[in-house]
């Protein structure tokens, strides 16, 4: 089978390094992690006569999103892969070196052996709706910061941190505002957002997070690989006759997702009827608390996926059977 023209990319916040594996040579570079950088990234391929390659890179905030836009829309094939996958081929190799080149050599070789999937980038509403609802954690994360310190703070600097507060609150009104005027506006959003917060337990926060998130559901192939995007499928530790450790979640995935729906779930478990059951019967199991809770996120994000894959409304009676 001819090996693929492939590159290895790892992205930093203000550069990129990148290694080159074209018949069998290796070119090594770095740019500028910018519009112009991105040009000299691209004749900088021209000049070895690579034509279209299959670019790899990690999952690593938005520091990557402009460079894969740029990429795919040069006709590329790009992949952007989660870390965990690139570590576990790194300890696979005996891998010690921990460097810029030396991570962009090995994304390299790993799309080279592994050929990971193409990405496909979002539609523009769905990456609108995805800052907008960043956006939206970020001030919520910040105005509990503010509401803690006011908690335990001296007198002299409480008017100060009240107006913080204040100011954030705004803020985050009009964000909100935002995206519920943002999912509105496309139809296909608005139908999704009435699919999911027919689930009791997702409200309009959750459901813009999902909606933001997940992208389109098609292309998860089954609810068991939409909870692995989120880490919330379970791991088990067992070998031999010795070693039976305790069965966790994977965490492998997604942390901004299993974060927002950790409140939904526990409210899940008290009012939807489907997951209300479900956890009933784990603790007649006798399993602790937190693995309920986590059995409680998964099979929400199975309810989730049923829910937006059919089209149709939450049914209890279809859900329960499932």
């Amino acid at each position: 089978m001819e090996e693929p023209t492939v590159v290895g990319i790892d992205i930093a916040k203000r550069k990129f390094d990148v290694t080159l594996l074209l018949e069998g040579k290796e070119k090594i570079g770095a740019f500028q992690n910018t519009p112009e950088g991105f040009t000299m990234f691209a004749r900088w391929l021209e000049r070895y006569g690579s034509g279209h390659v299959h670019a790899c890179m990690e999952a690593t905030g938005v520091y990557g999103d402009d460079l894969a836009l740029y990429l795919h829309r040069a006709g590329h094939v790009v992949s952007v892969v989660n870390p965990a996958k690139v570590k576990g081929f790194a300890q696979s190799e005996l891998s010690r070196t921990k460097t810029d080149k030396a991570d962009a050599r090995l994304i390299a070789r790993f799309c080279r052996a592994m050929r990971p999937e193409p990405w496909q980038p979002p539609a523009l509403e769905e990456k609108q709706l995805q800052v907008l609802v960043r956006r939206m954690d970020e001030l919520t994360g910040m105005l509990t910061q503010e509401r803690n310190r006011l908690a335990t703070a001296h007198d002299v600097v409480k008017a100060s941190i009240e107006n913080v507060i204040s100011l954030l609150e705004e803020r985050l009104k009009e964000v909100r505002r935002l995206i519920r005027e943002h999912i509105d506006q496309h139809p296909d959003l608005r139908g999704k957002r009435e699919l999911l917060e027919s689930i009791p337990g997702v409200g309009p926060a959750t459901s813009a997070m999902i909606l933001a998130e997940f992208g389109d559901v098609a292309r998860f192939q089954d609810a068991r690989r939409m909870a692995a995007f989120c880490g919330l499928t379970p791991r088990q530790r067992q070998s031999g006759s010795s070693v039976r450790g305790k069965t966790r979640l994977s965490k492998t995935g997604s942390a901004r997702i299993r974060k927002a729906l950790y409140m939904p779930a526990l409210v899940a478990m008290r009012w939807n009827p489907v997951i209300a059951a479900f956890c009933e019967r784990l603790k007649g199991y006798g399993k602790c608390p937190m693995v309920i809770v986590g059995a409680a996120m998964r099979k929400l994000v199975h309810i989730i996926f049923g829910v937006l894959k059919s089209g149709r409304p939450f049914d209890p009676s279809i859900a329960m059977a499932a």
